[in-house]
């Protein structure tokens, strides 16, 4: 027989006598509490087994309340709880000791006390759970399992009621998802904040799913309908609906209409007057422009070579020149029909502004021109707080280093924030021809805008904003952005959500599931997602996982102190999501702190398993070096990291020289996932020497320019653009059209979105100038339009007269 913890006491046959005697002397023992969870049985009950009076129940932690469990047995001698497999320690058990005044047995009890800190340890596929155990001199019998959960209930409903208008005597169907809880939420229904009682009013039913069904419709029942969701944690409401039930018939119908058509020409000759008002007091300037501030950057006619240094955006670096690199390179000229914006800094107030005659200029007397309504801006945050002081604008963050913003005509452009792995690319004809748009694109901080996820959802992906919203495009923009799952669609359910008006997040887009009718479209590789879209706003990628196979990448990387003059020493390892944005926060930060990078970033699938990140040090030299820290090891726990809500989590190892002229180090550093993958630090270096600066190799400085307009901005010249569309946009019946090119450039998964658009092939450029801008590899698109065999066409022999 197993004993538990603590000592097994056996009773001599005087104490045994004793109890005899308390028992036929009819004495009840309320006994006092102790922790000794022994006791002798007198011999008439020695042969009998311990049956439980009272057996653990399950229990729910309510915020930082502990639990107690409470377990009574006869006849006794001994009774131990174990929690998880494990004993608990007899110090942790109170027992009480009495007699059964109707049976004369005597009964014992114990209690233990579970907290939230014990259940939280216990973070995986198994819950905690308690058992007691009993023993008697003939045998032991177990108490069934007692499960103790923490208690929660989330705040965002996973479906909140919509509002609606119904005839009189109609259905309505308003549906309620409550939060996530534990234990799972009630729910009731209001009405104008009065609690609906089914059994009272039959008219009302609520469902299993707990939606509200209003079987006949009646005018009373107009007003606003509110879901609520409690249990033993919270109460949480939803959002109030409101309910309009109305009665206009017959007759009366056709008043209605006759009503609603005269209002109809009512409004629509009202804005005719409008329009031909509001374009009178124009006189000639373009209603198109879509900000006062267009003008900051000039917009100077484009040739080979700029007439003046310091005038031109920095052109992207390209590769060395191959053989065929003649085909795709010439410049056009374009200094007769159009400009190219060109980005100069902010801060340059002095530079000329030259401009030919258009719309937006009036010429002066001396042949100098002036602005309508605008004015250069001399400072980058000027701009960012004039934007965020507009209604549009409210959740662009005053964050300079984190956005970039530029002026762009039809000529189209780029802008990129650099580090970050996040660009913006306006193709040529996105912006109709005659129009002039500011735009910007920043990337949020979690901290700013908080994306609301439920149950077990992540962040997959940074949070982009471009803008401003609401502004026309003919054809879609690409916006890349770097993501941190596997991107095995079988694994997961992906979804783009975007933040409308209000400020709440919708689902726009379930990736692998794209309509190409939808102003919506994603191309998914590997570390990154380039999304197409016709509208401007804010962006995210959030995924639920589909199985435990599915993983998140997390970026390891590693710093300590740059300089210690202590016996104390600091390494600290984060554990971040695998985006270039997160990792540049960090350098940067580790830069404030004084920290330098001592080893190179590692990437560790995180699967989602429920299982922790445990991370330990190991093989320090014992003689010179000790750890600070009392466990063998450090967790993070499961969904600290599965959200992705905190960016820059991490662990601190805080190590002890044992002499100041200790400054060698060597250690293993071991970061693992309990039951998956891990990866470890071999470290050996001198503390006291700065070995590595911060801002090296790993920090993938990016020396391009954060805003590119007109050709600068693209790989292929514009001509040259316009000749590969019309010769590769007509179907061809050998197939030597765009369709062999998406091939070609292994883009056949999304023949039918191209198929959709007027110019497929434009569609396909802009794709590849999104993916190639920085490799600069034109020459792989010249030998791709070679192999077509368009060579009657002669595309892409320009000469310097065409351009």
């Amino acid at each position: 027989m197993p004993l538990p913890p603590g000592p097994f006491v056996r009773c001599g046959f005087n104490a045994a006598l004793l109890l005899l005697g308390l028992v036929l002397a009819g004495f009840t023992s309320t006994g006092g509490s102790e922790h000794a969870a022994t006791a002798a049985l007198p011999a008439a009950f020695s042969d009998m087994l311990p049956r439980f009076l009272v057996e653990p129940e399950d229990e729910y932690i309510v915020k930082n309340k502990p639990v107690t469990l409470t377990c009574r047995s006869t006849p006794a001698t001994q009774i131990y709880f174990k929690c998880n497999g494990d004993w608990v320690h007899q110090d942790d058990h109170l027992i009480e000791h009495s007699v059964d005044p109707a049976t004369a047995m005597p009964v014992m009890q114990v209690t233990i006390e579970i907290t939230r800190q014990q259940v939280e340890k216990i973070f995986g596929l198994d819950e905690y759970w308690c058992q007691c155990v009993a023993w008697s001199t003939t045998g032991t019998q177990k108490s069934q399992k007692a499960y103790i959960r923490i208690a929660y209930l989330r705040k965002n409903f996973e479906e909140e009621p919509q509002g609606t208008e119904v005839a009189l005597d109609q259905e309505v169907l308003l549906r309620c998802h409550p939060p996530e809880g534990v234990p799972q939420a009630e729910v009731e229904w209001q009405r104008n904040e009065d609690v609906l009682d089914p059994v009272s009013d039959p008219n009302f039913f609520i469902t299993s799913e707990h939606n509200l069904v209003i079987r006949k419709a009646r005018l009373l029942d107009t007003g606003n309908y509110t879901c609520v969701a409690k249990n033993i944690v919270a109460r949480r409401k939803s959002n109030s609906a409101t309910v309009l039930v109305y009665a206009v018939s017959g007759a009366e119908d056709v008043a209605l209409y006759v009503g609603m058509v005269a209002v109809a020409l009512c409004l629509t000759l009202l804005l005719i007057v409008v329009v031909l008002v509001y374009r009178r007091k124009k006189e000639g300037l373009d209603a198109d422009v879509a900000d006062s501030s267009i003008l900051t950057t000039g917009f100077q006619p484009m040739g080979i070579k700029p007439s003046k240094p310091g005038v031109w955006a920095p052109r992207p670096r390209r590769p060395p020149h191959s053989k065929n690199s003649h085909l795709l390179t010439i410049q056009p000229d374009l200094t007769t029909t159009s400009y190219q914006g060109t980005l100069r800094s902010r801060h340059d107030t002095t530079g000329k502004f030259s401009m030919t005659n258009g719309p937006l200029l009036d010429p002066l007397p001396n042949g100098s021109h002036t602005l309508h309504n605008g004015k250069l801006n001399s400072d980058p945050a000027e701009f960012v707080s004039r934007l965020s002081t507009q209604t549009y604008f409210k959740t662009l963050p005053r964050d300079v280093a984190n956005t970039s913003y530029g002026t762009f005509n039809f000529l189209g452009g780029r802008l990129t924030i650099p580090n970050t792995g996040i660009s913006l690319l306006i193709p040529p004809e996105a912006i109709p021809r005659g129009k002039i748009y500011e735009i910007y694109l920043t990337v949020q901080r979690k901290e700013d805008l908080r994306l609301p996820l439920a149950g077990c959802q992540t962040l997959l992906s940074p949070i982009v904003s471009c803008g401003p919203p609401g502004v026309v495009l003919s054809r879609p923009v690409i916006l890349s952005m770097d993501h941190c799952f596997d991107a095995c669609l079988d694994n997961w359910a992906v979804r783009l959500k975007k933040q409308n008006y209000e400020g709440a997040w919708e689902d726009v887009l379930l990736m692998g599931e794209e309509l190409v009718s939808e102003p919506y479209y994603c191309q998914l590789e590997a570390e990154t997602c380039r999304l197409f879209t016709e509208q401007l706003g804010t962006f995210a990628l959030v995924g639920e996982s589909l199985h435990m196979g599915a993983a998140k990448r997390l970026r390891l990387v590693l710093f300590s102190d740059a300089y210690c003059s202590t016996l104390e020493y600091n390494i600290r390892v984060y554990c971040m999501d695998d985006t270039q944005d997160v990792f540049k926060e960090v350098m940067q930060m580790e830069r404030q702190l004084g920290g330098r990078l001592i080893d190179e970033p590692h990437v560790l699938l995180f699967k989602d398993s429920y299982h922790n990140l445990r991370l330990s040090i190991h093989d320090m030299p014992q003689a010179h070096w000790r750890s600070k820290l009392l466990a063998g090891y450090q967790e993070i726990p499961f969904y600290h990291i599965w959200n992705g809500s905190q960016r820059y989590l991490h662990c601190t190892f805080t190590l002890e020289r044992l002499s100041l002229s200790t400054c060698e180090l060597t250690c293993q550093l071991c970061v693992w996932q309990l039951e998956g993958e891990g990866q470890s630090f071999a470290l050996d270096f001198n503390i006291a020497k700065d070995t590595r600066a911060l801002d090296a190799e790993f920090l993938l400085m990016d020396s391009n320019a954060t805003a590119l307009a007109g050709p600068s901005a693209f790989q292929i010249p514009y001509l040259i653009r316009q000749k590969i569309c019309s010769s590769l946009d007509a179907p061809c019946p050998n197939g030597a059209d765009w369709r062999m090119l998406a091939q070609r450039l292994k883009l056949e998964r999304h023949m039918s979105f191209f198929a959709s658009k007027a110019s497929p092939t434009s569609v396909i450029l802009d794709l590849w100038e999104a993916q190639h801008f920085h490799s600069g590899n034109i020459n792989q698109l010249a030998t791709v339009m070679a192999d077509i065999g368009k060579q009657e066409a002669m595309i892409f022999l320009v000469s310097d007269g065409e351009c």
